[in-house]
Formats: C-alpha cells, sequence, structure tokens
C-alpha cells in the first residue's frame, strides 16, 4: 500500500511496509506540473501488465513494481484492487501510476485539486 500526500509543488507517494521491498522503491516524488490526473479504478488490476523489470507478481496476491508495456513503463503497487488509483503522468520515467491506498475517493480528490491550483 502506499499514502500519498502534496509537498509544496511536489506529488510524494510513500511506499509502506514490505511493499517496499516487492516494489524495490520507498518513495516517488513526482512535481505536480507533470500530474495530469488521477481516477480510482478498481478494474485495472485485470489489465495486462507487460514484462516485470523489477518487481514482483503473483496473481491476485500482489503487483509491484515497474512493468513495461507498449513501449511505457507503468509502477505497481496494487493487493486489493478495490483501492486502486491510476496517476497519470507526462514528460517522467512512469507513463502511469497505479497504487493502492487506503481511501481511493480522498487520494484522487486531493490529487485533482492540487493539479488544478
Amino acid at each position: 500500500m502506499a499514502t500519498v500526500s502534496i509537498d509544496g509543488d511536489t506529488l510524494v507517494v510513500e511506499i509502506e511496509g514490505l511493499d517496499k521491498l516487492w516494489a524495490l522503491k520507498s518513495r516517488l516524488a513526482i512535481p505536480l506540473a507533470n500530474v495530469r490526473g488521477a481516477t480510482a479504478d478498481p478494474g485495472m488490476l485485470r489489465q495486462p501488465k507487460g514484462i516485470r523489470a523489477p518487481g514482483a507478481y503473483i496473481p491476485n496476491v500482489i503487483t509491484a513494481g515497474t512493468f513495461h508495456l507498449d513501449g511505457e513503463k507503468v509502477f505497481w503497487d496494487v493487493h486489493d484492487a478495490a483501492k486502486a488509483i491510476v496517476v497519470e503522468l507526462a514528460d517522467e520515467r512512469y507513463a502511469r501510476l497505479v497504487i493502492q491506498v487506503d481511501d481511493p475517493r480522498a487520494s484522487v480528490d486531493l490529487i485533482e485539486q492540487s493539479v488544478r491550483r
């Protein structure tokens, strides 16, 4: 799971617990200028992931790390699809972040309000 916060003009995603090990990341910092938006998307977990490199994938248990699909890199950290959000990015290492958060609606609202400023 991850926590999402805004620090000035930066979206900060903190990876929690053992997910740091599985995802091989503990923190992502993205300038808000490069965040296109966010949506709650429980169906995203059923989408093709691509090639995992590096990370962990155990179907119906965990999807974590960097996945390459159709020439794009996508960062995943999801156990529970019902709590997944998708953060669309531009001009970043990742095209999108697919992360599990405690409160998807609140996290999406925080990101969307921060991007609109």
